[in-house]
């Protein structure tokens, strides 16, 4: 019993300070949103934005310790693991099978993202859904290198997170496959609610495919890299292409 409580503190402590805050910021984030007195779609959800303005420089520095900051919780599962006699590899954070990792990773990123997008498309078009803007980050030497490690870093702390670590943990609490597998889809749409209905639906469908796939290969490693192809397409796609094309949503 004593093992028992000190798992479930654990877990409410590794997302009291990572995805589980972020779940409540979004949350308020979307109560003051639909009660602005302003449609959904003329309002902005900025993913990855400059933090300096005109300041280069202080920019990237300040990019390179919130991405560095963001990563801290996947340290703390790895030590909250160790001390339990596992270890990351044990929820398939590891490079053992590189080549089946990146075949599942890709395929995955190309059927998962591509229908994102549509999912986007469409709800944006019926206006339940904020204008989402990847990134305005200035347009200086490091802004690719700095999303492609923004991208990075939100699939190693997601995927870790809300797929391995909880689902490893809820299987050693004896929850079912399909309660566990709700409740890790449900967390992964409530973090992202500050995008709109469609932000929240469409992640959580993510976390249905994401976390039935871990339930069955036991590897986090193929989702960490589908997640990391998508936000990187999405993030670079948005800034080549933004103001280019006709069918990109962007702010007005």
């Amino acid at each position: 019993m004593t093992e028992r409580r000190t798992l479930r503190d654990e877990v409410w402590l590794v997302f009291g300070l990572s995805l589980g805050a972020s779940a409540v910021r979004a949350l308020v984030s979307f109560i003051g949103s639909v009660t602005s007195g302003r449609s959904l779609t003329s309002q902005v959800a900025l993913l990855n934005g400059t933090r300096a303005p005109g300041r280069p420089w202080l920019d990237l520095a300040l990019q390179l310790v919130v991405l560095a900051l963001g990563v801290v919780p996947v340290f703390l599962v790895a030590h909250f693991l160790n001390r339990s006699g596992e270890r990351l590899a044990t929820i398939g954070v590891d490079p053992s099978e590189p080549r089946r990792d990146g075949l599942r990773g890709t395929a995955l990123a190309a059927v998962v993202g591509g229908a994102g997008l549509g999912l986007y498309l469409i709800v944006h078009a019926s206006g339940a859904n904020l204008t989402v803007v990847p990134e305005n980050l200035p347009a200086v030497w490091w802004r690719i290198p700095v999303l492609l490690l923004s991208a990075l870093q939100n699939a190693t702390l997601e995927e870790v997170i809300v797929a391995g670590y909880l689902l490893h943990r809820l299987k050693q609490f004896g929850w079912s496959d399909g309660r566990a597998l709700g409740l890790s889809a449900l967390i992964r749409g409530s973090y992202h609610l500050y995008q709109g209905v469609g932000g929240f639906a469409g992640n959580a469908i993510m976390g249905l495919i994401f976390g039935r796939l871990y339930q069955r290969w036991g590897r986090v490693m193929p989702l960490l890299i589908a997640h990391t192809l998508m936000d990187s397409v999405a993030f670079v796609g948005y800034a080549e292409l933004a103001g280019h094309v006709g069918w990109l949503p962007t702010p007005k």
